[in-house]
């Protein structure tokens, strides 16, 4: 079978391999698509080596149907159909035996330890199929596609309750890449009166628009605090989430969000960084400031339920497609600005 390999910082290469069969208590199942992360781009580009293994195949938001299971599984059936929760957690740490599995100690993920969905079939471990790590979808015509934004959908929904939006509020969404639409979907879903999308793309403003956010920022044309005091009668928005891992963009939102706010920094940020802020912005307005990275398994299954509810417009995050021969050029492609979210189809 076809896969992209990871060979070492900067280099993957596209080659033949065997074919996976599953050993007891894994699944084989073979990859209808994989969407593409910014991770993936870091990889590629040698930004990226820590805890990824020299010789694995890449790519961490799956999804792809059942064809053959292992001696011993009977969580999961020939010819179902699942997206991947790709951290495999060990189940017995601390963390995982106090409902933050997401912090697991020795967590494995695909596409990093575990090989992952750059291929033509990929196996689900007996670990991965114990804590059913593949969230099967109930729909019958759910798009591949479509079931592989589960994995950053779930890291959306930790993340809001993280930042526990509230009917009425005002939320500002710091970048409309797939996540920051993601969020502000999600928070006109839930009941937000002003959603502010702030984008230099003028396309994925346009998208910001079409998604259910009710007002879009230029940052190079226009004041994001203006805009957001404008709404709020002065006090600064309710929810700021920063979905672009930019130091600077941490400080903006400090001074954008109103006193008794919320800060969520849901990006990544470059290793090493810091940011210069006076904390008694944080002291004196009692603002409430969280991260989010990864998620729980009951996050997956609630984003692959809201998949199959077509209350989010899937098809206008998923903008363009690469088959698996043209992985490199997808994850470069991704890095352009062009379109949203890039899927790899094999």
């Amino acid at each position: 079978m076809l896969a992209a390999i990871f060979k070492a910082p900067g280099e993957l290469a596209l080659e033949d391999v065997p074919a996976p069969t599953p050993g007891p208590g894994e699944v084989l199942f073979k990859v209808g698509a994989n969407t593409v992360c910014g991770t993936d781009l870091r990889i590629l580009r040698g930004e990226k080596s820590k805890g990824i293994d020299r010789g694995v195949i890449l790519g961490h938001e799956i999804a792809g149907e059942v064809v053959e299971l292992g001696e011993g599984v009977t969580q999961y059936k020939v010819g179902d159909r699942f997206a991947v929760i790709p951290s495999v957690m060990c189940g017995s740490c601390w963390f995982c035996t106090h409902g933050e599995e997401h912090f697991c100690d020795s967590v494995e993920l695909f596409g990093y330890k575990i090989n992952g969905g750059l291929a033509e079939y990929a196996i689900l471990p007996a670990q991965a199929v114990r804590q059913r790590n593949g969230v099967v979808t109930l729909s019958d015509d759910l798009p591949f596609e479509h079931m592989a934004l589960m994995e950053p959908l779930s890291c959306v929904l930790n993340g809001r309750e993280n930042y526990q939006q509230k009917l009425g509020d005002t939320v500002v969404i710091m970048g409309a890449g797939p996540i920051g639409l993601l969020h502000a979907s999600l928070a006109r879903i839930g009941g937000a009166a002003n959603v502010v999308v702030t984008d230099l793309s003028e396309a994925r403003r346009q998208t910001a628009l079409e998604l259910g956010a009710t007002h879009v920022v230029d940052p190079s044309q226009e004041s994001l605090d203006e805009v957001v005091r404008g709404l709020t009668q002065g006090r600064g928005a309710d929810v700021v989430v920063i979905c672009i891992g930019r130091g600077e963009l941490f400080v903006e939102a400090l001074n954008v969000v109103r006193k008794g706010g919320r800060v969520n920094a849901f990006a990544g940020f470059p290793a090493g960084g810091s940011v210069e802020f006076d904390p008694n912005t944080i002291h004196y307005g009692e603002i409430d400031v969280t991260g989010t990275s990864n998620s729980r398994r009951e996050h997956g299954e609630a984003a692959m339920r809201l998949l199959e509810s077509g209350i989010i417009d899937a098809g206008k995050i998923v903008t363009h497609s690469f088959a698996l021969e043209d992985a490199v050029e997808a994850i470069e492609f991704s890095a352009t600005g062009q379109g949203v979210k890039v899927v790899v189809k094999p």
